[in-house]
Formats: structure tokens, C-alpha cells, sequence
């Protein structure tokens, strides 16, 4: 599958907009930024038919070092980004797979 970035997005919004890529991108640079910020704020963000972001907090856990499997590593309490899609977003995901033949 193909790497899509943000650049491929301003091209393809501009071109179906008839907005400059600079307009664009500024829209969509301020959009990631007030989901970044939101989320720094300990906020979900949920955009309709595409998903919600929320943070998680991990516990602190004892895992493992592959290269000196005897040695316990505590790996200390984080917070994380999870992403729900929505309903929509998934129905066309589920896609790309072919249906199973039972």
C-alpha cells in the first residue's frame, strides 16, 4: 500500500477546491493543531464520521530486554493517543478485504 502524506492531501484538496495549497495547508496545519492541543489538554476530539482521538494512561508494567532475557525493565506509566474510527470510516476499510466464502 501507498504512503499518503500531508502534502498528497493539500494537492488533492486543492485541486478539488480550487483553493491554493497554501490556504490548504494552513486549514489543515491548524486543524492537526488544535487535535494536538486538545489532546494535550487531556480532551477527546471526535469528528463525526471519521473517528475519535482520546488519551490513555498505560500503568507501569515489568517487561522483558530481548537481548538479556533474565533482566526485568520496568517500563514506568505513559500517556498514549488512541484512535476509534467511526462507523463510517470503518464500513469502508472493511473493504479491502475480500468477503469470506464460508
Amino acid at each position: 500500500m501507498a504512503t499518503i502524506t500531508k502534502r498528497d492531501i493539500v494537492v488533492a484538496i486543492s485541486n478539488e477546491t480550487g483553493l491554493t495549497q497554501q490556504q490548504v495547508f494552513n486549514v489543515l496545519q491548524h486543524t492537526l493543531d488544535h487535535v494536538t492541543k486538545n489532546l494535550s489538554d487531556g480532551h477527546e476530539v471526535v469528528l463525526r464520521n471519521f473517528g475519535a482521538f482520546q488519551v490513555r494512561k498505560t500503568k507501569a508494567k515489568v517487561g522483558r530486554n530481548p537481548n538479556r532475557p533474565g533482566t526485568d525493565v520496568v517500563i514506568p506509566p505513559r500517556a498514549v493517543v488512541k484512535f476509534k474510527p467511526g462507523k463510517e470510516m470503518k464500513e469502508k476499510v472493511a473493504k479491502l478485504l475480500p468477503e469470506l466464502d464460508d
